[in-house]
């Protein structure tokens, strides 16, 4: 058997993946101890945070809550929305393309 080396120059060029911004959106049912609830358990923001989160939400009507891959954010949009049916509430979140 002969002992043949192989040298391979490879040059790959790997692409971010696209980011998308996952926001929550006011509505006037939703209470605010649910909001930072949900802000704590699906995008693990400490306390201080999803209470700053919440009043943004409050006061201009929606808030950035994080930038994930095309696929963490289109789960945590679809647990919002699972937390806010099971909860009674109508809380929105939506995802888009940063």
């Amino acid at each position: 058997m002969a002992n043949t080396e192989l040298d391979y120059d490879i040059d790959i060029d790997l692409m971010k993946p696209k980011m998308y911004k996952v926001i929550l959106h006011n509505d006037d049912y939703s209470t605010f101890d649910f909001v930072i609830d949900v802000l704590m358990t699906v995008f693990h923001k400490s306390k201080d945070e999803a209470v700053e989160l919440t009043l943004k939400v409050d006061r201009e009507g929606f808030a950035i809550v994080g930038i994930y891959p095309y696929d963490i954010a289109e789960t945590k949009v679809s647990m919002v929305k699972f937390m806010a049916k099971e909860a009674g509430f109508p809380l929105l979140a939506t995802m888009e393309e940063e």
